[in-house]
């Protein structure tokens, strides 16, 4: 029986192993970095509530400020308190964005 030759590259490994050996070290570089990736989207949860609740927070406490400062008829209270959560909002998207970006980087240079 004659059995076809497989298309092999200059060093020898046919393109079937190569594909397997690529997937198995992408495999085992998933295992080694497991911990650091749950570790890391915890952080990330952390980040992005505390860029939320602190400007939030700092908007509502220096509205109430300026309310018993300057007694009107406008609320400084929910004025700032929104402009807070507007700001905390943007500030979440920026980190969500950039580390987006960092896991995008790090699948190219993977895949390279």
């Amino acid at each position: 029986m004659s059995e076809e030759p497989e298309d092999q590259s200059s060093d020898g490994q046919t393109e079937f192993s190569h594909r397997v050996g690529e997937r198995a070290a992408r495999k085992l570089k998933a295992q080694r970095h497991v911990t650091k990736t749950v570790w890391s989207g915890l952080g990330m949860m952390g980040i992005v509530g505390w860029s939320v609740a602190v400007p939030t927070l700092l908007g509502a406490a220096m509205g109430l400020w300026l309310d018993r400062r300057y007694p009107g008829g406008r609320s400084w209270t929910l004025a700032l308190l929104v402009a807070g959560l507007a700001i905390g909002c943007l500030l979440a998207w920026h980190w969500v964005a950039a580390e987006g970006r960092d896991i995008r980087e790090q699948e190219e240079n993977t895949h390279e």
